[in-house]
């Protein structure tokens, strides 16, 4: 006997093509839901690591700033150490010279004529004095002539003293102070 399928083969058959492209496509729409989810997850842990990074970064910064600031304030400081120590450095090798010059005033000094006041302006002396005679006066500018330490004599007043001092002169003098070389001290 011949066997005859009467049931409706192309309609199951369709219905089961049918179900397994949903299930085909059920299951590609999980698989693509899960890279979408790890790809995702991927990106979002980038971001945190690089806002970590950033984060790390900026305060790095922070930090650099402050030694900075710190670096430049010891430098300010250092600058301002240096300079002090120049105005000592400066002082001290001044003090002998101020000595050397009231040396000098001394040996220059003739007898017969006294200092009443001196004043030092830059490199200029400025001398008032009382002197005997005219000639002590002159003896006194051929001194400071010949001397190391001072030069140009500039004689600018000469009148007779008060009464306290009959017979004295009264005088102005200014000279001009110089340094004299390792030489010239030397010779002395």
């Amino acid at each position: 006997m011949a066997n005859i399928n009467l049931r409706p083969w192309r309609e199951e058959l369709r219905a089961e093509k049918q179900q397994q492209f949903v299930v085909m496509l059920v299951g590609a729409l999980i698989v693509a839901a899960g890279l979408a989810f790890l790809w995702k997850s991927h990106l979002d842990g980038e971001i945190r690591y690089q806002e970590s990074r950033n984060a790390y970064v900026q305060s790095a910064m922070k930090e650099l700033d402050a030694q900075i600031k710190e670096i430049e304030d010891l430098r300010r400081k250092r600058d301002e150490l240096i300079s002090r120590m120049q105005v000592i450095q400066d002082l001290q090798g001044k003090r002998p010279v101020i000595v050397r010059v009231f040396d000098e005033l001394v040996r220059t000094l003739p007898d017969g004529l006294f200092y009443t006041d001196l004043k030092k302006a830059g490199e200029q002396v400025s001398i008032v004095g009382m002197a005997e005679s005219n000639s002590r006066i002159s003896s006194l500018m051929r001194h400071f002539d010949d001397s190391d330490w001072f030069t140009n004599p500039n004689l600018t007043n000469v009148s007779a003293a008060d009464n306290t001092r009959a017979g004295y002169s009264q005088f102005t003098l200014s000279v001009k102070q110089q340094t004299p070389s390792p030489e010239g001290e030397e010779k002395k």
